[in-house]
């Protein structure tokens, strides 16, 4: 039975075209190691490269699905290239023609004292996934919760704007002290180095310093430790998931195709390296009018869903576009804290509301604190 079903399922895959390459995906190589087990479970690789349309992994999953007998459907998406050569052994990795053993995998560390350690990250620049994390941070903080948050995107640290604060931390007993602002713990290179000055490092340099921002910064006992990521799936995120264990990974998103396929590459990374993702945030979602409170969808609606469905994840929330939100960030002024009553305040709300549930703690809203 599982073989015909294969037979069944491949064809319907070789329905799924790839305009790209002028030919459908089983055609084109983009399918791999395709297996259906006697209960209808199908599984199989999913090569998709940075140029391919990211609604493909949708119309296979979809295509798979409507074929009689199959009753569930896993894809693994890597870009091309990215498995091991074929013909070698699961833990290997070819170097020179041979086949040697594959590294172990550095062991990360433990910090307990932490608390619940929250990567906030997105497939590309631009997405809000900074003002994201800093206005978590802050909500968590205005319900009790002791919070810290370590900007780790080093080539455009952008915490101390949307926090308004500039001055460089001290040191006390040989420790970093991080500065301190709406009840949230800062650290972040941008603080460390002039404003106007580029950032030009290199890999090891990147782990460096996150290392250091892990081990030689006075954090103290936290409840929640929220970092905020650069965009895609670089050295900071590797450097991160192999110093420190994650409760999970946050994927901030906007609703734009292009958004949402770089997005699922950054969720499939965590997976990879161990790390679960808690779910999705769709960021400048729609907008509301302030006037008349009316909401329009500025740009495709449902990119956060389909990401969600396609990484097998909640959506926690959708944040809408809001008038002066930007400007108050620019001022140092998360808008939790600025306008606690707007709809942008509130949506954040709700995703901390789901953040809590799902790493740690009850749904409980405190009384909001503005000061």
């Amino acid at each position: 039975m599982s073989k015909e079903l294969e037979a069944l399922v491949a064809a319907a895959l070789t329905k799924v075209h790839n305009s790209r390459v002028n030919n459908d995906v089983l055609s084109a190589g983009m399918v791999d190691e395709l297996e259906v087990n006697d209960a209808g479970a199908v599984s199989f690789k999913f090569a998709l490269s940075r140029d391919d349309p990211a609604k493909l992994v949708r119309e296979a999953r979809r295509a798979v699905r409507a074929v009689p007998g199959v009753t569930d459907v896993s894809i693994d998406v890597m870009e091309p290239g990215a498995g091991p050569a074929a013909g070698a052994p699961s833990g290997a990795v070819p170097v020179g023609g041979q086949v040697h053993p594959r590294p172990a995998a550095p062991q990360p560390m433990e910090f307990s004292d932490l608390g619940n350690v929250l990567a906030i990250s997105s497939g590309k620049g631009g997405v809000g996934k900074s003002t994201v994390a800093s206005n978590l941070a802050c909500e968590l903080a205005k319900r009790g919760k002791s919070v810290a948050l370590m900007d780790a995107d080093i080539y455009g640290p952008n915490i101390p704007r949307l926090f308004g604060v500039d001055e460089k931390p001290g040191i006390q007993d040989g420790k970093i002290m991080p500065l301190e602002k709406y009840g949230v713990k800062l650290i972040s290179l941008g603080l460390l180095v002039e404003r106007d000055a580029p950032a030009i490092f290199r890999g090891p340099i990147v782990t460096k310093i996150i290392t250091q921002f892990l081990q030689d910064v006075d954090w103290g006992r936290l409840d929640f430790f929220i970092v905020d990521l650069p965009p895609g799936t670089g050295d900071a995120q590797l450097s991160l998931a192999q110093s420190i264990h994650m409760k999970g990974a946050i994927i901030v998103t906007t609703p734009q195709e292009m958004a949402v396929g770089d997005s699922l590459r950054g969720a499939k990374m965590f997976e990879r390296v161990g790390v679960p993702v808690l779910g999705v945030v769709e960021n400048m979602s729609y907008f509301v009018c302030p006037h008349c409170g009316d909401r329009s969808e500025i740009f495709v609606a449902g990119g956060g869903s389909r990401l969600a469905d396609e990484v097998g994840v909640p959506l926690l929330g959708q944040i809408p576009l809001q008038a002066a939100m930007a400007a108050a960030a620019d001022a140092g002024n998360p808008v939790v804290v600025a306008d606690p009553e707007s709809p942008a305040a509130q949506a954040l709300a709700s995703v901390t509301d789901e953040v809590l549930s799902r790493a740690g703690g009850k749904r409980v809203r405190l009384p909001i604190v503005t000061n």
